[in-house]
């Protein structure tokens, strides 16, 4: 009796952790260098994508300068307000893998910024991801966007 307590007791805590980390966040975030969002003091990596390594750039058109990876850069530019990411997975480090919106109304999805990425070329679909990132990821691919195409501030020298 004894033992099956310990093993009820345990499976309850096991589930109340899983039910934690599936809890939904709301709040503004801010992104990381290596294009995490830090959100509601959590920090969340967009599930089902790979953000290749596309050198620093930077940002002159603001001020200050911000200077980072594409993937950064372009987040920075698509995040303006609430973020509303869904837990997906919980990482050895206690970061979280999630699927994360912007634009997210009463009656609109908003925008998922994996896909957001994926359309430009900043992402590559894991295998595990949604069919739909696979696909944008093939159209970016076809369309030479990003990390599929040419370099777009290169300098050619003569």
């Amino acid at each position: 009796m004894l033992a099956t307590g310990k093993i009820g007791i345990a499976f309850f805590l096991a589930l109340a952790c899983s039910g934690a980390a599936a809890r939904e966040l709301h709040s503004y975030a801010s992104v990381q260098a290596d294009a995490s969002l830090s959100i509601e003091g959590k920090r969340v990596h967009l599930y089902g994508v790979y953000l290749p390594d596309t050198g620093r750039d930077c940002r002159t058109n603001i001020r200050p300068v911000r200077c980072g990876s594409r993937a950064v850069l372009a987040l920075e530019f698509r995040i303006q307000g609430f973020v509303h990411c869904y837990p997906k997975t919980k990482n050895p480090d206690n970061s979280l893998n999630g699927i994360c919106y912007v634009d997210r109304g009463r009656f609109d999805e908003g925008q998922d910024l994996a896909a957001y990425l994926l359309e430009r070329g900043w992402a590559l679909a894991l295998p595990h991801a949604p069919f739909e990132y696979h696909a944008l990821e093939k159209i970016a691919r076809h369309q030479g966007r990003g990390v599929w195409g040419f370099t777009v501030d290169s300098i050619r020298r003569r």
